[in-house]
């Protein structure tokens, strides 16, 4: 049985305020290339473009098809899920490389 740890979270305000203090800005001014970066990325993807950081990932908008779900407790009733877009990230090499780790046996 493996032993579970609490995963840190980063959040936009946390990566804000680790940038400013490394790199010695005022953080108000890290938060608006921040918000600017994620608000464009958020309108090339919403216009179907593709995002690519080279050594960190790809961005791209794909098509969930349709499918047949089950509800557990009533597993006779067939549930639609209907299609739907979906933004789906691949990691990079250098990201994929850094990340991949082998997992602890308790």
């Amino acid at each position: 049985m493996a032993i579970l740890t609490k995963k840190k979270t980063m959040t936009k305000k946390k990566l804000i305020n680790t940038i400013s203090q490394e790199r010695k800005m005022h953080p108000n001014d890290v938060r608006a290339v921040i918000q600017s970066f994620l608000d464009k990325m958020t309108s090339c993807l919403s216009e179907g473009d593709r995002l690519e950081f080279r050594d960190f990932g790809v961005f791209e908008v794909v098509e969930r098809k349709k499918k047949i779900g089950r509800n557990p407790k009533k597993p006779d009733e067939p549930i639609v899920i209907p299609a739907r877009y979906a933004v789906k990230f691949t990691p990079g090499k250098k990201m994929k490389k850094l990340i991949e780790r082998p997992i602890p046996n308790y």
